[in-house]
């Protein structure tokens, strides 16, 4: 079980996270076989509004002994601290159960941005007596709590307005602590500010909490801009994992906690060549080899992404999680080096850029295919590495280059995958016009495992580049085997204007629409037909089932008298059928598949086939 320490914006994404692990019914969380699937959300107030739909909420603050004993009662194998990063009580009570129990900890912290030497920093309520002088005010936004802490300045003759949550017990404390009313304002927004003082006292409270927002509305407004520094992480020793985001979060529960995700995350070929280009400037830079390096995603968060090391090069080998994918296990290097310079020389003449951010230049190498057709994010003739990957690998080398260079001239980067020509054979590559090896791509950095995003964004492309064909036509199949049939309709269809939906016929169309692509033919074979027939734009079996009774709907509107009662397949209509009615038949299937479909590509024109299992089309 996880016992998960929120009320925060971090606790709500811890929730989000662990929701994914699928769990257990609340009234069924102690059944036997469940108990490591469950989490308990624990907030010290029970204010905070959230839905849990697998965990247990509890509330109430608790100390060493109460904490400790729940979660001996309760089989507690794994905490998430996900608390306020100003509640240093907490985080250390968790650290002293954690060492006590041996249990371990994953913190999730926020995402701080670099400290503005314009802003007045500091590191006690105490030192603002150093800061203002009578007649200065003060609008506090540093909660309720810190009313008590401020009551000095008032008596040196400090005006304080306290910004609080509007709700009655916040105001009831409030006033417990010796604020008046008219003191006190409140949130309309996370960067109001209701109340114009000299100077507003802010705590570092990171991205989550809205702490670049608060800085820039009460610069404009003219206020100075104190800021309490967060607190440093508890020093107490314990099994700790630090985390700043929901990817790192999952894929640490996946570590310490791997039954309580079904299915586990894996990597991208994206961050796995960010990750060994990351590594390799490390060493060419600085001349260490870590056994782990930081990863900047996407999103914003870091996550650290094991590497390892060879004569010239570094590497990263890749990690595909429970995601079906022919790319796990390989190795994916990096080499950097300045141009014209000495690749094997790990020391440089260094100097401070004052205006120039140094260059990333991004080479494809042996195993990394080339773009050869239009569509996609590069030119024909590009190496075979998206976009995303290549922001990914310069935004993480510019934080290790800036702001020292050895001269202007661009840093090299060459991603290269040995055996990645013969495995890009088993990949859509070929068909998509990419040669010579595998592609280096993704959008998160992180793939989860049957990921509907993911796949839908691989429809996506390949769309892309069936528009940038010049197809006259893009044929939508579910698979290589309908798509065998439906081609000898269309021999003069480049490759690349064939593309497989999987389930997702719906979100296919709307992306057809999206592209403007005016003719599309939807190749379906009975199974997913009859699904579609009844309305369900997505045919995964999770999401929708055969519908026997509007199977016999269609059968009478077809004129077809036969029993179904014992068939368990939609294929063993195929068998049933008088052959003078399979026309029939089909006919109704398709004018209802085009009743859902059509509206989806309003401005196109879409040609319906049913497919029977031995290649027979019915149009």
């Amino acid at each position: 079980m996880i016992l998960v320490f929120g009320g925060t914006t971090e606790g709500r994404k811890a929730v989000e996270v662990l929701e994914e692990g699928g769990g257990c019914e609340p009234d069924e969380c102690l059944a036997e076989g469940t108990q490591g699937k469950t989490y308990y959300y624990s907030t010290k107030t029970g204010e905070q509004a959230i839905t849990l739909h697998h965990g247990l909420r509890i509330d109430g603050a608790m100390d060493a002994e109460a904490m400790q004993a729940f979660c001996q009662e309760h089989g507690i194998r794994l905490m998430v601290d996900a608390a306020h990063p100003f509640a240093s009580q907490l985080h250390q009570t968790i650290a002293q159960v954690s060492q006590t129990l041996n249990i371990p900890v994953i913190r999730y912290e926020r995402i701080y941005p670099p400290r503005n030497p314009d802003i007045t920093w500091i590191d006690d309520y105490a030192e603002l007596s150093t800061h203002l002088t009578p007649p200065a005010s003060l609008l506090a936004t540093t909660g309720v709590q810190s009313i008590g802490k401020l009551k000095y300045l008032e008596a040196k003759g400090i005006r304080i307005y306290y910004r609080i949550l509007n709700r009655d017990s916040s105001v009831a404390l409030a006033l417990k602590q010796g604020a008046s009313e008219n003191q006190l304002c409140y949130y309309e927004a996370p960067n109001d500010i209701p109340v114009k003082a000299d100077a507003i006292l802010l705590k570092e409270s990171g991205l989550s909490g809205g702490f670049p927002e608060k800085v820039e509305a009460a610069k404009a407004r003219g206020m100075r801009v104190i800021v309490l520094k967060r607190p440093q992480l508890s020093i107490i020793s314990c099994p700790l994992s630090i985390i700043n985001g929901p990817h790192g979060l999952r894929r640490a529960v996946e570590k310490l906690l791997p039954e309580f995700y079904p299915l586990h995350s894996g990597l991208t070929t994206g961050t796995c060549a960010t990750a060994a280009a990351v590594a390799a400037a490390i060493r060419f830079f600085r001349n260490e080899t870590p056994d782990e390096v930081p990863v900047l995603l996407p999103n914003g968060e870091t996550i650290s992404v094991p590497v390892g090391y060879g004569e010239g090069y570094a590497y990263c080998i890749k990690e595909a999680g429970d995601d079906p994918d022919v790319t796990n296990g390989i190795e994916i290097r990096a080499s950097v080096f300045w141009v014209g310079g000495d690749l094997k020389s790990p020391t440089h003449e260094m100097r401070i850029s004052d205006s120039h951010q140094p260059q990333v230049e991004i080479f494809g190498g042996e195993g990394v295919g080339t773009f050869t057709l239009p569509g996609f994010d590069y030119p024909p003739g590009s190496p075979a590495i998206n976009k995303a990957p290549r922001e990914m690998i310069e935004n993480n080398l510019q934080a290790i280059l800036s702001p020292l260079t050895s001269h202007f001239s661009p840093l090299k980067v060459t991603i290269s995958v040995p055996h990645g020509a013969e495995i890009a054979k088993r990949t859509f590559n070929p068909r998509l016009g990419i040669e010579g090896g595998i592609s280096i791509i993704g959008v998160s950095g992180i793939v989860k495992p049957f990921s509907e995003e993911a796949f839908i964004d691989s429809i996506r492309k390949c769309m892309t580049v069936a528009k940038a064909s010049g197809s006259e036509r893009v044929v939508i199949n579910s698979g290589g085997k309908s798509e065998r049939f439906v081609k000898s309709l269309y021999p003069d269809l480049p490759q690349q204007a064939f593309v497989e939906y999987g389930n997702y016929i719906g979100e296919t169309l709307k992306i057809a629409h999206e592209l403007n692509i005016k003719n599309v033919t939807l190749g379906v074979m009975l199974g997913k037909a009859v699904k579609l027939a009844a309305g369900h734009l997505d045919t995964h079996s999770r999401k929708a089932t055969m519908d026997k009774d509007f199977i016999r709907q269609m059968l009478t509107e077809a004129n077809c008298d036969i029993d179904i009662s014992d068939i368990t397949l939609a294929r063993e209509l195929w068998e049933r059928l008088p052959s003078e009615k399979l026309q029939a038949f089909a006919s109704t299937i398709i004018r209802h598949c085009a009743e859902h479909c059509n509206p989806l590509l309003p401005n196109g024109s879409l040609t319906i086939l049913l497919i029977d299992d031995n290649g027979k089309i019915f149009p």
